[in-house]
């Protein structure tokens, strides 16, 4: 039996119907994301499960016991927001120890549970600082440490790392997957950012319009797009209607759109090369952009256009302008 179970769940903010018949589960100790653009549902839904709103309809979950009506501070349940709101008159250790003091835990205990948790999270050196006096990434990771040090059933984070710069993001993304693999913590993450998702989570549900798209792993959510706006979501596919691609390629696809992810398409000047198990067609390199370590390339093939991710440092480059063979492997095509 799933840990956390939520059936048919309905939210309604007056005509604005939020949630549409979610049906979602989650096994005990993963790491589950809810991914999808603003105003999706994704938060809301979170905010269901923590009992800070109240579903229209449906029933949700926990540990084999229902708590849809259950009252928030009885569902065993932590929660990191995008405001860490630490408060900011106590210190690291106090701010930790909040919820244990609530508990009316012994003071031995509280020490020994604070200065172990502000270990996991790599804060022991700063135990007495005030959060004035801390790191935006420092600010992130002790309201972690106060959410998790109560040994919650499930840990809630909702997009707890949008304020923070690019390069520390990814750092705590990797950081946040390690201790909730230590602790083994039942999370719930919730993200807009396809990558972040793709790094941190065990399964991913994508959200569109109150709805759940598409759920699979982060690598099927990335290699078999469910739909067209999971494609458009996910990966920066190129997606040609299938018409103008059998046009350009001369093939007779069945379907009515295509998803071809862009480091797939490959581009060569050699008109003799091998072309077994590939559609190949000539084309004409129309522009390109850098990407981080990429190249994009888009090519043009009668009305249709392309894009092809090139490694930076490959010995084959290409100008605007150049004629190309463009090749697709057959197998790795999505039909939509």
């Amino acid at each position: 039996m799933a840990y956390i179970r939520f059936e048919q769940i309905n939210k309604k903010f007056g005509t604005n119907h939020v949630l549409k018949d979610i049906d979602l589960t989650v096994e005990k100790g993963q790491l589950v994301t809810l991914l999808g653009p603003s105003g999706c549902g994704k938060s809301t839904l979170l905010r269901c499960l923590a009992g800070l709103e109240q579903v229209t309809s449906g029933h949700i979950f926990l540990d084999g016991e229902e708590i849809t009506e259950v009252v928030p501070r009885q569902r065993g349940i932590g929660m990191v927001f995008q405001q860490y709101s630490l408060f900011p008159n106590m210190n690291v250790r106090e701010n930790v120890a909040y919820g244990l003091k609530l508990k009316k835990l012994p003071k031995k205990e509280i020490e020994e549970k604070v200065e172990h948790m502000l270990g996991v999270v790599g804060l022991s050196d700063k135990i007495g600082h005030y959060p004035s006096q801390l790191s935006g990434g420092q600010q992130q990771r002790v309201a972690l440490a106060r959410a998790m040090v109560t040994a919650p059933k499930v840990l809630l984070l909702d997009e707890p790392l949008s304020a923070i710069d690019a390069l520390l993001r990814k750092q705590l993304q990797i950081e946040i997957r390690r201790i909730q693999q230590q602790l083994g913590i039942t999370t719930i993450f919730v993200t807009h950012d396809q990558d972040e998702a793709m790094v941190m989570s065990d399964m991913i549900h994508l959200f569109h319009d109150g709805r759940i798209e598409q759920s699979g792993t982060p690598e099927q959510i990335y290699t078999q797009p469910a739909t067209k706006f999971a494609a458009t979501f996910i990966g920066n596919y190129n997606l040609p209607a299938c018409a103008d691609f059998n046009e350009a390629f001369g093939t007779a696809l069945p379907y009515q759109d295509l998803a071809i992810r862009p480091e797939i398409v490959r581009l060569s000047k050699d008109l003799a090369a091998d072309r077994e198990g590939l559609h190949t067609a000539e084309g004409i390199v129309t522009g390109h952009i850098s990407h981080g370590s990429l190249i994009r390339y888009e090519v043009t093939i009668g009305k249709l256009h392309l894009n092809a991710d090139v490694v930076f440092g490959k010995h084959i480059s290409f100008t605007e302008g150049d004629k190309v063979v463009v090749s697709v492997p057959a197998e790795l095509i999505v039909g939509l």
